[in-house]
């Protein structure tokens, strides 16, 4: 510039009619998209809101199952002890699942849950990536449909007992389609973290 012009003084008047507000305009509308985009991942918190009501929910059906049953409790043999509890642990797994997503989801896309150093923190919160919420969610409904599948099995002990054969098969199936998405799934992690490991810094 300063061979051609010399001074600012004698440079063209083209070169100092050039706008300089325009990078300036630039990178406020490029803040202003980035703050909203920021912003929009609260339009998730309504989701694990509705996860608190489902958790209550499943509350509710585990003390009406364990009330209803107690009433039976005089007649209840060996086997009917063994679907309630099934039952009950069912019940107790789903619940544990949605907290796991409540607090995993809520803390990877939304927001850190700040309790300070409360005593009851679960120490797997902050811990959880998406890759480690993902296997503890099929690892969650793989227990879930084993637990089903027991209590499908265990009436079939009885002499005469009506068997589905079609229900059971599809079960089965169900379960093993489970098994080996979450054996996949945590497959797909391991090469993911080999590749990150071998990657160029």
């Amino acid at each position: 510039m300063r061979a051609h012009c010399g001074a600012m003084a004698r440079c063209p008047a083209s070169f100092a009619s050039i706008p300089t507000g325009m990078p300036n305009t630039r990178s406020k509308l490029e803040r202003a998209v980035e703050s909203v985009l920021f912003a929009s991942r609260w339009l998730l918190a309504p989701f694990y809101l509705g996860m608190v009501l489902a958790l209550a929910i499943v509350l509710v059906v585990f003390v009406r199952e364990l009330i209803n049953e107690l009433a039976h409790i005089r007649t209840l043999d060996a086997e009917g002890g063994i679907l309630l509890s099934l039952s009950l642990i069912d019940l107790s797994l789903t619940g544990n699942l949605l907290l796991i997503v409540m607090f995993s989801g809520y803390e990877n896309f939304v927001s850190k849950i700040h309790v300070g150093d409360h005593q009851d923190r679960p120490h797997w919160m902050g811990t959880v990536d998406f890759a480690g919420l993902k296997i503890k969610l099929i690892a969650s409904i793989v227990a879930i449909s084993g637990i089903a599948l027991l209590r499908a099995f265990l009436p079939l002990g009885d002499a005469g007992a009506p068997v589905d054969t079609q229900r059971i098969g599809w079960m089965v199936a169900i379960h093993l389609t489970f098994v080996v998405s979450g054996v996949l799934l945590a497959f797909m992690d391991w090469i993911t973290s080999k590749t990150q490991a071998h990657a160029p810094t």
